[in-house]
């Protein structure tokens, strides 16, 4: 069937590797479809990345690097879903995300794998793990719903879709699985149906499945209906059907009967099967789709099959529905997205006419509205009409595809019925039946309502208007007005009759609604007339309409400026005002004038809105000068002030400060420039420098900056206005650091006698400059001296202020300072008071009324400065009896003790409060004993130290240092640095020690010595202390530290301590002793003390005489002194006699050490005696292992059998390795067979040449690599029978093959190796290896034998590894034939031709050639036939006649040059043959080689064949090579060459050269040329050739003139010639003129009958309105006869194409009759 009228039609949308998706990703894992707007697609390589396809642009994908197992779109929005298993987990992360917003919607984290999901809504995603199916929602925080198990059905398959009905209440999933044992290539579909109400599960097999709603005739609920495709297999039949079923019938309702149909598959697809079902909601149709690409399409209320065909060739496994088409999207392996769709134009009248089904294509037509069923559904009405079934007429005209019988005809059918009486009238019944079914037309609904009206039944026209059953027309509103407006107006509105819509809206003085209605429908109404209506009824109602008509789109249709006139023309200001106030609001420049207008009205008539407009700032484009004047006239100063622009009008303005608010004309001065502005402050002080001093102060203080601190200065300075500069800097001067600024804010203030200001400025001011402002102060004297006492206390000008108070006898102001403000200066006022000679009563009194807040140590340094002292010995007395502790006070009285000596030292040594530091170098100068004593009271070392070395006083020194026990002192003094260093010594030596009795001090004293290392005078120290027999003789410290001391100073000494004295450490003293290298020493203590270990470690480790160690150790007889003998002894290598040791210490802590002496010195007969004395200590595993293997190097093999028979802890498997390793093979063979380690113990007898041994032991182990050691050693052995036992074990693990044979064929053993392998072929675990290693092996050496094996064995070689070898051994016919088997061809053809008198064999080249993938080598191949089999040629090119480029043949033969004594046409002739069979390609270059052998054969009529069926060949160029032929029939080939060439005059003129008069009147002809064929006349005519020149007439009859025709006939004497030719022409004209006349009389025909049935229409419209339809006879119908299905066609034309008729056999043509 043509596509054209498929009642499907197919068309390619895109493919997705044009948009470089790669054809591996183009899977049913890797893209998903959920809709017909978006494809997704996942990609892996070479980047993981999701692409979204929108089909709306499908050419621009959208790329995004994302890694994800599976994504899916949202069928509505760009919404991306997407799933990845987390790592090293079963579990599922699901995320959603919003890409136009790139924000994540949700995420959650399945507890198990998700095997399939799919969105079933827009808002819900459905998820199909192993076990359930869960609902998940894109809304809210939900989590996802589990809805339902899986049935036992769907276990181990493969799910491929899941869907839910529209109501959500039906769930189906789909899987599929492996078929049947009988039939496993059938693939077995299973699903499972859920209700959500009933909790219920329902398995069925079925491969596709989807859900409808089918509205069911009496039941106003649409019924859910589910479609299932099954194809099964049962008891060796395959049953393929599909199924209809309603799911919940609706009791007591009409339900769906269930429908059935079987699925055809053609044999071709036998066990092809439904992959996909779509069901098409526009028609009610359902798409079946394979997976091999057939469709079958079928109906859905009756499940009639409708079409099937094949839409892919390529498997289909993905597809979607495309519901705004009707069809479905899919997608095949190849990447093609095709869209099925429904011809709409062909499905009907396939459906009639294909299928023979009248029902279901008039029921196509009506649901779909498609054409095609035009005559089946007017037959049908018009016989229901004739039956009077007028109820089912009017339910199939309502139904009617296209509105095909909804005209005014049948409603005049249905008015000429009579009614009967008790009955409805038909015509009722027809509008009742529309009503129900939808809206009605135009002339449907204007006679409805005309009944309606009639019957004055307005509700009805009202509720169907509502519900918008009645299509709205200016006649139907005009038919309405005439019983309500209101109705009539929305039919109005409804049908876009504007000019009736306005007048509507006039009527009823709703202005504002017309401009919106006119707005939204595009009409413009006259507005200025009805703005002038309204302004004489409402003005307000006017300044609203104008200002709606102001906010149009397009702008105000009226100008701002007429709308104001006609406002001001009825004296409206008000509304003037609030219209252009309003329009005005965008402040455009355009609006200058207008702006000047409205301000100009207002301040005329309303200066109080003027103002306050201007205030709003809303305008800035109007005439300012002029509202400047405007606004002086009116009194709005301040208006004109901020309007005018010149100085001078300003100035004249500005002083109206009566009449101007003060804050506006400061916030004018901001306006101006800073020249402008202290002009007008001038000229405003001038005026009035009282009354506008507030003024100017206060524009001063808000504009400084801009006017300038200083220039503002200058001006209030400029008319002396101390006042105006206080105020001014007073604001000012918190935010200034100027110096300048505060000290004139003070001079300003102090001059109008803000003195509190003046002295709070002074108080907390830091940028005034204090010295002059204290020089200002004092010469201002003012009467409150407190600002100067804040300038001089604060900036340290106190001496200062107490001259000149004092000199001003301002003394209270003097206490006053010292009490109050500032007690801490009163030391200076008392200097200054002593200097200015002040009496002492005063400065007494002062200093007491002060008291304890007066500090004292200035104060004393202030009297001591001037050697007044005493004059506080009053005040100091008076403190200390306070229980004043001020060390100052009790300085200053220590001082005035000293000075009247008044016994001294009792204050120094009671008085706790004083300064030592103070008072004693008070006291140096006067009695260096007094600074001692206070020195020791505050221990000021420094100070002490320094006082008796500079007085010699060291016997104090020294008592004090020892009393005091600082190491820092101690360091100090015994520093070598010390002159004094020596006479201190002494003195401590010899009497502060001794007279010492603390222990503490003693030894702060010994640590002293120690540290500044004095040893000698160290141990003179000790030696007085500890030998004397004094306080401290026996101190266990001292004695340590006495020999401790002699170990380091004087050594010899060391020896008599250690004999003289008992209590010290001894221990720690051997240690330092050892240290010290004084070994005897030590070994004397250590003896001493009984640490016999500690003494003989010093005789091994330091006198190192192991002979001493020996006889000490025997004399002690303790094991831990002959332990570290027997150490001592295996360092210095006397192992035997370390062995010894250690068993007499019964020491086996070192058997490690031991084991490795023994075997480093081969003392295994002792080593023996030792480990069994250490076994019966420790369970070693290393020990009974070592034991085994002294057994073994001693030759006690009897021994190891006994010893591996009783308990023991060894490791045999090391102890044997080892044994193996160390050549005690025998000794090895009893371990390892002892351990049962077969593989050790079969190389162990390979070892000893036990070979039948040793293969019995490999059989046991079982291991490649034993088998591997134990047959190379047979091999070496020349044990080849036990090598091929060995070897046939081997050669089956592939990976040992190759060792085993290159060992062999190292060794030469090839035979054997032969042999070998081909014993292995009939092992059952043979392989390929062993198949390919023989097959090499015969290769190399037995080359007869490899041809058979290789076919033998052809499936169970590794063929490439063997055609290596072959290629290597130079086999080319088995290398040829294994290429061919391999799928090499292009290898094998390449070996064929290059070894050819080996490899060649003409059939087997013709198979490899047609399979080659090298294009090269089919020209290689060419070459070759030529040079070695040219008589075989053409039989090869035929086989690659389809696959060779035919131009580089044909240039291959003209270049190549055959050893044959051939010409250049012979080279051609070779491939002749050949080149005919491919000439049907029309190629050039075989078309010219062909051309040129039949020129050379001289064979004319195959050249013209050649020449008409093939026409790319250089035309020209081949006519000009023939045109000269001696050959008639070559030229004329020449000639009909430059006639297909265009070349006219070429070709007629050689025809005329070889008078071949008929070939040059048809060229003519055909070339259309009227000169070409009248110049071939005059030559006819010129030759004498009269039969010719009334043949050309006829044969260019198109082109020839009449006249010119008749004129050369007249002229020349052949009118009789010409008459026939002029016979025609007369009957031709005739013919045309008939024609014409003919069409003109129909057409008017046409025209007249139109008229009259108008009239009739009017007529019965006319009778209809007066009601009486019934006299009326029925108008007549179209017949319904017509032309059939089939016609034949007309007549042909009186003249025959390329202008010349038909000619008869005598050359004449026929005659018409008339």
């Amino acid at each position: 069937m043509a596509a054209a009228n498929a009642p499907i039609s197919m068309k390619e949308v895109m493919t997705l590797p044009s948009i470089g998706i790669n054809p591996q990703f183009i899977t049913f894992t890797n893209v998903t479809m959920e809709s017909d707007k978006y494809i997704c697609v996942r990609e892996t390589s070479p980047q993981n990345s999701v692409v979204i396809i929108d089909m709306n642009m499908p050419m621009q994908p959208l790329r995004r690097p994302i890694t994800a197992d599976s994504a899916l779109m949202n069928p509505n929005s760009r919404i991306l879903a997407l799933k990845a298993q987390l790592p090293g987990t079963t579990q599922d992360h699901l995320q959603i995300f919003n890409i136009e917003l790139k924000s994540k919607i949700k995420s959650h984290q399945m507890p198990e794998q998700v095997a399939f999901w799919k969105w079933i809504s827009p808002k819900m995603l459905g998820m199909v793990t192993q076990s359930s199916v869960y609902h998940w929602s894109i809304e809210g925080d939900s989590e996802p719903v589990k809805m339902f198990d899986r049935t036992a059905n769907l276990a181990s398959n493969q799910i491929i879709n899941y869907r839910c009905d529209p109501t959500e209440k039906w769930l189906v999933l789909i899987g599929i699985a492996p078929g049947a044992a009988e039939r496993p290539q059938l693939v077995k579909g299973n699903m499972q149906l859920f209700s959500v109400d009933q909790q219920r599960s329902q398995a069925l097999e079925a491969h596709a499945a989807a859900f409808a709603q089918l509205k069911v005739p009496g039941n106003e609920n649409p019924s859910v209906l589910i479609s299932f495709a099954t194809k099964s297999f049962n008891a060796g039949q395959v049953t393929s059907k599909l199924h209809v079923i309603e799911l919940g019938a609706q009791p007591g309702k009409p339900s769906f009967t269930k429908k059935q149909a079987d699925l055809f598959f053609p044999p071709d697809f036998a066990d092809d099967f439904p992959v996909a079902m779509q069901i098409s909601h526009k028609y009610n149709l359902i798409y079946v789709i394979t997976k091999l690409g057939l469709l079958f399409v079928y109906d859905l209320e009756t499940a009639a099959a409708v079409y099937r065909n094949r839409i892919s060739p390529d498997p289909i496994f993905l597809t979607s529905e495309a519901s705004s088409v009707g069809g479905f999207y899919s997608i095949n392996r190849r990447g093609q997205v095709l869209l099925a769709t429904v011809n709409e134009a062909t499905i009907v009248p396939f459906v009639s006419g294909q299928l023979n089904n009248l029902e279901l294509a008039v029921n196509l037509a009506k649901r779909g509205n498609l054409p095609g069923a035009e005559n089946l559904v007017v037959q049908r009405f018009q016989e229901l009409f004739a039956q009077t079934k007028y109820k089912e007429a009017a339910e199939l005209a309502a139904e009617s595809p296209q509105g095909l019988l909804r005209t005014p005809d049948t409603v005049a059918k249905f008015q000429s019925v009579p009614v009967q009486s008790g009955q409805t009238p038909p015509l009722l019944q027809y509008f009742g039946t529309l009503l129900t079914r939808g809206k009605l037309n135009a002339f449907e609904s204007l006679e409805l309502s005309r009944l309606v009206v009639n019957q004055n039944k307005k509700n009805l026209l009202e509720n169907w208007l509502a519900e918008d059953k009645l299509e709205c027309s200016e006649e139907l509103g005009d038919l309405v007005k005439t019983v309500d407006n209101d109705l009539a107006l929305k039919i109005y509105i409804k049908a876009r009759a504007t000019p009736k819509v306005v007048a509507a809206f006039a009527e009823r003085r709703e202005f504002d609604k017309i401009l919106i209605y006119s707005k939204q429908v595009g009409y413009t109404p006259d507005y200025l007339f009805l703005l002038q209506t309204i302004l004489r009824t409402d003005p307000q109602g006017a300044v609203n309409f104008a200002l709606m008509m102001s906010q149009m789109e397009g702008g105000c249709p009226l100008d701002y400026n007429t709308i104001t006139d006609l406002f001001l023309q009825r004296n409206l200001i008000r509304e003037a005002t609030a219209f252009l106030l309003d329009v005005l609001k965008p402040n455009l420049p355009e609006h200058g004038f207008l702006q000047t207008k409205v301000l100009e009205i207002n301040l005329v008539t309303f200066p109080n809105v003027a103002d306050a407009i201007l205030a709003n700032g809303m305008f800035s484009h109007y005439d300012r000068p002029r509202i400047a004047q405007l606004c002086e006239k009116a009194g709005l100063y301040v208006r004109a002030l901020q309007h005018y622009t010149e100085l001078p009008d300003i100035k004249r303005v500005i002083v109206n400060t009566h009449a101007i608010e003060p804050q506006s004309l400061v916030e004018f001065f901001g306006t101006l420039s800073r020249e402008w502005a202290l002009e007008c402050m001038k000229d405003l002080l001038l005026v009035n420098l009282r009354g506008n001093l507030q003024i100017i102060v206060q524009a001063a203080k808000e504009y400084c900056e801009q006017l300038g601190v200083d220039s503002c200065i200058k001006l209030f300075e400029q008319f002396k206005s101390y006042e105006g500069l206080y105020f001014f800097l007073g604001s000012y001067l918190s935010s200034s650091e100027d110096p300048d600024i505060h000290f004139k804010y003070i001079e300003a203030a102090a001059k109008t006698g803000q003195i509190k200001e003046v002295e709070r400025v002074t108080r907390e001011s830091n940028f005034y400059d204090a010295e002059k402002t204290k020089n200002f102060l004092m010469e201002a004297k003012l009467p409150d001296a407190r600002p100067l006492i804040n300038v001089c206390d604060r900036f340290g000008y106190v001496p200062d202020l107490t001259h000149y108070l004092y000199t001003n006898n301002m003394l209270r102001y003097i206490e006053g300072y010292v009490q109050k403000v500032n007690p801490a200066n009163a030391p200076l006022v008392v200097g200054q008071l002593l200097d200015d000679e002040c009496p002492e009563d005063f400065i007494k009194g002062l200093i007491l009324s002060v008291r304890s807040l007066l500090p004292v140590e200035p104060l004393v340094d202030e009297c001591e400065k001037r050697n007044r002292l005493r004059l506080l010995t009053q005040f100091l007395e008076h403190l200390v009896s306070e229980g004043s502790q001020d060390v100052h006070v009790h300085n200053a009285l220590g001082k005035i003790i000293i000075d009247s000596n008044n016994n001294p030292e009792h204050f120094l040594t009671t008085n706790p409060y004083y300064d030592s530091k103070v008072v004693g170098k008070y006291c140096e100068k006067r009695d260096p004993t007094l600074a001692v004593v206070a020195y020791r009271r505050g221990q000021c070392d420094d100070e002490l130290i320094n006082v008796t070395n500079k007085n010699s006083l060291f016997k104090l020194q020294a008592r004090y240092v020892v009393e005091r026990m600082d190491g820092d002192l101690w360091e100090k003094v015994l520093n070598p640095e010390n002159e004094y260093r020596r006479q201190l010594i002494d003195q401590v030596v010899s009497t502060a020690l001794p007279e010492s009795k603390s222990p503490e001090q003693v030894s702060a004293a010994v640590k002293a010595f120690m540290t500044a290392d004095l040893p000698h005078e160290l141990i003179e120290l000790l030696e007085k202390i500890v030998l004397q027999n004094s306080a401290f003789s026996g101190n266990f410290n001292l004695q340590n530290l006495l020999i401790l001391t002699a170990i380091k100073a004087d050594p010899s000494r060391v020896m008599d301590y250690i004999n003289r004295l008992d209590n010290f450490d001894g221990p720690a003293v051997g240690e330092v002793a050892v240290e010290a290298q004084l070994f005897e020493e030590a070994f004397a203590i250590f003896k001493k003390f009984n640490l016999n270990v500690q003494a003989v470690n010093v005789l091994l480790d330091n006198i190192r005489s192991i002979d001493r160690a020996v006889e000490f150790a025997f004399r002690v007889e303790e094991d831990a002194v002959w332990s570290q003998v027997a150490k001592a002894q295996l360092r210095e290598g006397l192992v035997s006699d370390a062995i010894e040791s250690f068993i007499r210490a019964d020491d086996a802590t070192e058997f490690l050490d031991v084991i490795r002496a023994a075997e480093d010195t081969d003392v295994y007969h002792d080593l023996v005696r030792y480990l069994l004395m250490v076994r019966q200590k420790v369970k070693e595993p290393k020990v009974d292992s070592e034991l085994i293997y002294a057994y073994a190097r001693i030759d006690r093999l009897g021994d190891i059998e006994e010893f591996i028979l009783m308990p023991n802890v060894a490791n045999l498997q090391t102890v044997g390795d080892r044994l193996y390793d160390d050549a005690l093979y025998e000794a090895a063979k009893i371990i390892y067979a002892f351990i049962s380690n077969w593989a050790k113990l079969a190389v162990t007898l390979v070892k000893l040449k036990q070979y039948q041994g040793a293969v019995d032991a490999a059989r046991k182990a079982n291991s490649a690599k034993t088998w591997k050691e134990v047959c190379f050693a047979c091999v070496d052995a020349e044990e080849f029978r036990l090598a091929q036992i060995c070897g046939l074990n081997i050669i089956v693990q592939v990976d040992d093959l190759e060792e085993v044979s290159e060992f062999y064929q190292n060794r030469g053993y090839f035979n054997e190796l032969i042999s070998l392998m081909e014993s292995g072929l009939g092992l059952e675990r043979a392989h390929m290896g062993i198949f390919t290693e023989l097959g090499i092996l015969y290769a190399r050496y037995r080359p007869e034998k490899l041809m058979e094996h290789i076919k033998l064995f052809s499936t169970r070689l590794n063929i490439p590894k063997l055609i290596r070898a072959c290629d290597e051994q130079q086999h080319w016919k088995e290398l040829t034939y294994l290429y061919i088997q391999y799928g090499e061809f292009d290898n094998a053809a390449t070996t064929i031709m290059n070894h050819s008198p080996e490899a060649w064999d003409h059939m087997q080249f013709k198979d490899v050639a047609v399979k080659v993938a090298n294009v090269e080598l089919y020209y290689k191949a060419v070459h070759f036939y030529l040079q070695e089999h040219p008589d075989l040629i053409n039989d090869l090119l035929n086989v690659l006649a389809l696959r060779v480029d035919h131009t580089r043949v044909v240039d291959i033969m003209r270049k190549v040059v055959l050893k044959l004594a051939y010409d250049f046409a012979g080279h051609l002739l070779l491939v002749k043959p050949y080149m005919i069979a491919v000439q049907s390609n029309n190629v050039s270059a075989v078309n010219e080689a062909l051309n040129q052998i039949y020129i050379e054969e001289e064979d004319y009529e195959r050249l013209r064949e050649s020449i008409d069926m093939h026409d790319n060949f250089d035309q020209i160029g081949l006519a000009q090579k023939i045109e000269k032929h001696e050959l008639l029939e070559m030229r004329r080939v020449a000639a009909y060459i430059y006639k297909k060439a265009g070349r006219w005059k070429q070709s007629i003129a050689l025809s005329k050269k070889d008078n071949l008069y008929k070939d040059a009147m048809e060229t003519a002809s055909q070339s259309g040329d009227r000169e070409l064929a009248e110049e071939l006349l005059v030559y006819f005519i010129e030759q004498g050739k009269k039969e010719c020149f009334a043949s050309c007439l006829f044969v260019c009859y198109e082109l020839i003139r009449p006249d010119v025709a008749l004129e050369l006939a007249w002229m020349n004497n052949m009118i009789d010639f010409a008459f026939p030719y002029l016979l025609q022409f007369i009957r031709e004209y005739t013919g045309k003129v008939d024609d014409l006349v003919k069409d003109r009389i129909e057409a008017q025909n046409e025209v007249k009958a139109k008229e009259r049935e108008e009239k009739d229409v009017i007529a019965q419209q006319n009778m209809y309105a007066q009601l009486l339809p019934l006299a009326l006879p029925a108008p007549p119908m179209p017949g319904m006869g017509g032309p059939g299905m089939g016609g034949g066609y007309g007549p042909p034309p009186p003249m025959g194409g390329m202008g010349m008729p038909p000619m008869p056999a005598f050359g004449m043509p026929p005659m018409g009759s008339y």
